[in-house]
């Protein structure tokens, strides 16, 4: 008999949640339109990649978009009110947090009791993160980097 796991879940990609937050606080610098391909160059980052990062915290409702010529992305919400738990919660993806953890457990009966625990301390660990995210807003980070507007 195998147990049912819940799976948590972890950003899309790790330096998903990096790029993330940079480009939140490169908008929070400007209340105009930020067009994609400068928020990358100003990121030293591959566009189509920021791209993708940008559609999960615009469905997240944390940005929006202006389509056209003069398009680009914008804060939906002053950055003093999008912690960066919120900006976490938008990257999810579904993928396990410890999946290396829950991929060493077998499949025997006598297994159950290990990846019971391996799933409480993943939820435990997501929790913390959670808490201590909410606690930090792109406002501070803003003010703690050294990002100038340009």
């Amino acid at each position: 008999m195998t147990m049912k796991v819940d799976r948590l879940t972890s950003s899309a990609q790790p330096k998903w949640f990096g790029l993330a937050l940079q480009a939140l606080v490169v908008l929070s610098r400007k209340s105009e339109v930020y067009p994609s391909a400068a928020i990358a160059d100003r990121l030293e980052s591959e566009a189509t990649l920021l791209r993708k990062v940008l559609a999960k915290l615009a469905a997240a409702q944390l940005i929006e978009t202006r389509e056209g010529r003069d398009g680009g992305y914008r804060l939906k919400r002053p950055p003093e009110l999008i912690t960066l738990a919120d900006v976490y919660r938008a990257l999810k993806v579904g993928e396990p947090l410890c999946s290396g953890m829950l991929d060493t457990i077998g499949c025997r009966d006598s297994n159950a009791h290990m990846q019971s625990a391996f799933v409480d301390i993943a939820k435990e660990v997501e929790e913390k993160t959670l808490e201590t995210l909410q606690q930090h807003t792109i406002a501070q980070l803003a003010q703690r980097t050294l990002l100038h507007s340009s």
